[in-house]
This record gives C-alpha cells, sequence and structure tokens, in this order.
C-alpha cells in the first residue's frame, strides 16, 4: 500500500506540473525547477530509513550531476527553433545529455573525483 502511495503522490506532482504548464509555463518552471523529485525522494528515504546520511549523499550526487543535466534544457531550447520535430528534438536532446553524462563521469574520474 505505502508503494501505491508513494507512486500516487509522485504521479500528481507531474501531472500538475504538466497542467500548470498548460496556463503558465512561468510559473511550471518554476515549480519544475524545484527539486520537487529529489525532495520526493528525501521524504521517501527519510521515512523509510531515518538516515540523514543517505541524504546527504544524495543531495551531493544531486548537486553534482546538475552541469550536465542542463544539456538536454539547451538542446530541448535550441532544435525546435532549427525545425526540428518536438520528437526528435527530446531524442537528440537525451542522446546529447547522455554523451555529456559520459564525458562528465570521464573528466570527473580524471580529476580523481570518486562518485559513490
Amino acid at each position: 500500500m505505502y508503494i501505491v502511495l508513494k507512486i500516487f503522490i509522485t504521479a500528481l506532482t507531474v501531472i500538475a506540473i504538466g497542467e500548470i504548464a498548460k496556463r503558465s509555463s512561468l510559473l511550471a518552471g518554476i515549480i519544475a525547477s524545484v527539486p520537487l523529485t529529489s525532495l520526493l525522494a528525501f521524504l521517501w528515504i527519510y521515512y523509510e530509513t531515518q538516515d540523514i546520511s543517505l541524504i546527504k549523499d544524495l543531495s551531493k550526487n544531486i548537486l553534482i550531476m546538475i552541469p550536465p543535466s542542463l544539456t538536454f534544457f539547451a538542446a530541448i531550447i535550441i532544435l525546435p527553433t532549427m525545425k526540428v520535430s518536438f520528437v526528435l528534438s527530446v531524442i537528440i536532446s537525451v542522446l546529447i545529455t547522455t554523451i555529456v553524462y559520459w564525458i562528465y563521469f570521464y573528466i570527473l574520474n580524471a580529476l580523481g573525483i570518486n562518485l559513490t
């Protein structure tokens, strides 16, 4: 039952952002930019384990992973202006982001930054 509640609350959050975006992309952008997924993950982890160190580690890794994730948003802005269809823009954006993550991990590893 608990897993169903987690799924419901998480899905409701995503659906709400989509519905708000139909009325105000700025408001939806503000809500989506708040780390709601991270917040929900923190809440679920805390509720299940009460282990702050798990939340701290997850938070650190999320922070480290922000730079490469920004390439997705840049690509999804640029590609449609180049007359690329939405679906193809999403696919290309995901591929570009995947490549950038791979390069990012390689650079972090070369710098001796160990992610766990």
